[in-house]
């Protein structure tokens, strides 16, 4: 029997921290990811280095920041995929779902990909792609449920982004995914160390979960309210402009709106929610076909996400922002060798490359800017004094060329390149951030000193990943279509 662990990576999509009941969040129906937090590690404090779904996950499977591989956007090439080495090292490498590549097929290493992307692509802009999900509508003959389908609704302006599914409980994408990886579980033949990348279209909108989950957040008082004690004047213009351009886009199903009532909020959120509790019972079914597989005793389970969702707080949909819900995300780790822990070090989403590689025995590249969790896991690890994060111009987040993200232990800067505006919060006395004290002559030198961090952090940045751009000279480059 193989002694090296397999390992299961479960991405949701757009998930925010807040979601898992055993993180102290009891509003949550969340059984087995509260199992992951009692029985393993948690990283309480992980951040991802992109708020957008493509550039995160580029940055994630190659421990490189964005300003480094070159994605800064959902349709620009990958360069690099550390799962290649998962493979060399005798790994059998399977991605059943989401991972957002570009070109969106190709093999990045993996030997096997049974690919699902986003839920909605229904617009005129995006590329046309038909994945394994719309694979299996066709097959049954039924009209999956998109914008399209939903614009018939008649109140579908006023909904926020939520439904309830009504096709067949199975074809759900959040159910569709993860049993996917449950038959792979269940008929593939081999023995040896697999690594399985499961890649989770929700919560990310629309908001769509069956009834019957949704039956557990519908009609309770308990649910948080959003942030919107706040002066939506002091957000810098580039954030304020994404807000307006969300009164005219209906991304992903969800037609946001200036002044939502209560009611319509508490529906949103409750939705969300759902979609999460959807997810945390198939985690169970993994559970079990790890174990009727005779693995679980040898498998390190990981689930974490992309990034987060605001939600309406501060009177925003969705991500683009540099909030804490758009940026903080949960990170659990459980099975083989995995301490009880949780772990209040500030980490980065993309540590989980390197970390991942030291399990299955592969020394990852010394030009990696991640840094691995293991000795964090041993409670010897030194700890990362701040997180960064960035985001350039795409066509939604439009009006800025360039944003930037460092958080500390105590504040939190966002940078626009081509702005005298910016962000700046103590996040000691101000945890919601409602007060920006970028303009406050009290914190001119905090603001100086946090700007000279990001200077130096590229600079330091450019040096590390030499090799990185070192590599990439020497190797063809993807083509799409291959």
């Amino acid at each position: 029997m193989q002694q090296r662990p397999n390992i299961v990576f479960i991405i949701t999509d757009q998930q925010r921290y807040d979601t898992v009941n055993a993180l102290g969040f009891p509003y949550m129906h969340t059984p087995n990811l509260d199992r992951m937090v009692e029985e393993g590690t948690s990283f309480d404090r992980m951040y991802v280095t992109s708020p957008s779904c493509s550039p995160s996950r580029a940055s994630l499977f190659s421990g490189t920041f964005p300003h480094t591989n070159g994605v800064y956007r959902n349709d620009e090439p990958w360069s690099w995929c550390w799962v290649d080495l998962l493979k060399q090292a005798g790994y059998r490498c399977v991605n059943t779902g989401k991972m957002h590549t570009w070109p969106v097929e190709d093999a990045f290493g993996f030997h096997e990909r049974h690919v699902v992307e986003n839920k909605d692509r229904a617009h005129p802009d995006l590329p046309f792609y038909l994945d394994t999900w719309d694979k299996a509508f066709w097959t049954r003959g039924i009209e999956k449920p998109t914008r399209i389908t939903q614009r018939r609704l008649a109140d579908y302006k006023e909904r926020l982004g939520c439904y309830v599914w009504d096709a067949p409980e199975d074809l759900h994408a959040d159910n569709f995914v993860p049993e996917l990886a449950q038959m792979w579980l269940d008929r593939y033949p081999g023995d040896e160390p697999f690594f399985l990348q499961i890649g989770i279209p929700g919560p990310h909108p629309p908001y769509d979960p069956t009834q019957n989950y949704l039956d557990l957040y519908e009609g309770r008082n308990d649910l948080p309210e959003p942030i919107r004690d706040y002066d939506f004047g002091t957000q810098p213009g580039p954030i304020r402009k994404l807000r307006e351009g969300h009164y005219a886009q209906d991304h992903d199903g969800i037609v946001h709106l200036e002044n939502p009532t209560a009611d319509q909020m508490r529906r949103q959120r409750a939705h969300y929610y759902a979609n999460v509790s959807m997810i945390d019972a198939q985690l169970g079914k993994l559970f079990a076909a790890l174990e009727k597989r005779g693995v679980l005793d040898n498998t390190i389970i990981v689930f974490t996400s992309d990034h987060g969702d605001c939600l309406n707080d501060h009177g925003h949909s969705q991500k683009w922002n540099m909030y804490e819900q758009s940026v903080h995300v949960p990170a659990l780790v459980w099975g083989k060798g995995i301490a009880q822990k949780r772990c209040d070090a500030l980490v980065s989403l993309f540590d989980w490359g390197p970390t991942i590689l030291e399990w299955a025995g592969v020394k990852p590249p010394g030009w990696m800017e991640a840094r691995s969790l293991n000795p964090l896991m041993a409670g010897k690890g030194e700890a990362r004094d701040c997180v960064f994060a960035e985001h350039a111009n795409d066509a939604i987040l439009s009006d800025t060329e360039f944003m930037t993200m460092v958080r500390t232990e105590r504040y939190k800067l966002v940078h626009f390149v081509d702005s005298d505006e910016g962000q700046l919060f103590d996040l000691q006395t101000d945890p919601r951030e409602t007060v920006n004290l970028w303009d406050d002559p009290g914190y001119a030198e905090i603001r100086r000193s946090l700007t000279m961090k990001i200077l130096e952090w590229r600079i330091q940045s450019d040096r590390k990943t030499q090799g990185f751009r070192q590599a990439l000279a020497n190797r063809p480059p993807i083509r799409e279509g291959v």
